[in-house]
């Protein structure tokens, strides 16, 4: 991982925590995994803990790794990191993203309630809001528009029908059957009719080719009047400049962790329109919260240790289907 996620998401207590239950290699490995002293490391190692800025672990890289049986990844998607070659060689491979996605979730909940409130509105408005209580408006029960029962998706789900505000939750996955949504307590719909139908869109579902583009400008215009769309799955789902469009008439708002590009090119109209709001991918684990991700990977090597189920276990099988 890189030098900086190391001490970070490895404060000296977890790296002296990980060296109880395994021999430890003295120094952590950054940069590129062909580098000098790379290679003696990595022809040792059973267990592989990595993280953000980890280069792909390609067939070249596991031909220098013979002994190696486990990935662990501190972080969220391995996407990034996991090949074809680490499934042909049988690796384990676990992940943190149940720990990244607690402070998604929370990021999320907030973005529904300022949604809910009409906060960028009145806050663009802070002035006119003034005159008397009967003025305010915003925090309405309103029906939300969940795209993908990913983890996050289910726990927003979760704390959305636990919330007294009564909002009524959409749901649309292809992989939730209808007794499921039940359980889940939403109603299960297409995507059109959960654009048509919905005050709040909240995206959710991974970065596959059938999810690319699929806010598209056709589902947006779908979408009612003061509508809100919250991304913070990942940028591509959601068409950009069609987006744009609909917030620059002030008929669509939204809130907005991740975009596509990314980074938005300087001068982009999604920066400086007062109806949304763009952070720099920050929903995830930031600061403090990192150590979480630090943490749950420390837990996962001592799992593997004394030979118990891995909790962030990740199969084949589930990479068509993780973000």
């Amino acid at each position: 991982m890189g030098a900086q996620v190391v001490e970070r998401v490895f404060p000296p207590d977890l790296r002296e925590r990980l060296g109880r239950s395994t021999r430890l290699a003295p120094t952590p490995l950054t940069g590129e995994l062909g580098g000098p002293g790379v290679a003696e490391v990595l022809a040792a190692t059973e267990i592989l803990v990595t993280g953000w800025d980890c280069p792909p672990l390609t067939a070249r890289v596991l031909d220098g790794a013979p002994k190696l049986r486990a990935v662990v990844h501190a972080a969220g998607s391995v996407r990034p990191i996991v090949t074809d070659a680490v499934w042909e060689r049988g690796l384990l491979v676990s992940s943190a993203a149940d720990a990244n996605a607690g402070p998604v979730v929370a990021f999320t909940l907030a973005a529904v309630t300022f949604a809910a409130k009409g906060a960028l509105a009145t806050a663009a408005g802070y002035e006119a809001a003034w005159p008397g209580f009967t003025q305010r408006v915003g925090a309405d029960a309103r029906v939300v528009g969940i795209i993908g029962a990913s983890r996050i998706g289910r726990r927003v789900v979760e704390a959305l029908r636990a919330d007294s505000a009564g909002y009524r939750v959409l749901l649309c996955d292809p992989y939730v059957d209808q007794a499921e949504a039940e359980r889940l307590g939403v109603e299960r719909v297409g995507l059109a009719e959960l654009c048509r139908r919905s005050g709040i869109v909240s995206v959710h579902a991974p970065q596959l080719p059938e999810t690319r583009g699929m806010l598209s400008a056709r589902m947006l215009a779908l979408i009612p009047d003061g509508g809100v769309v919250i991304n913070t799955a990942r940028g591509a789902l959601v068409d950009t400049e069609a987006l744009a469009a609909e917030c620059g008439t002030g008929r669509l708002s939204a809130y907005l962790d991740v975009t596509h590009p990314e980074p938005l090119p300087a001068g982009h109209p999604l920066l400086s329109l007062p109806n949304v709001l763009v952070t720099p991918h920050i929903a995830g684990a930031q600061g403090s919260e990192v150590r979480r991700l630090g943490e749950y990977a420390v837990e996962e090597v001592e799992r593997l240790v004394r030979g118990a189920r891995l909790r962030g276990g990740t199969g084949q099988g589930d990479m068509a289907r993780v973000a």
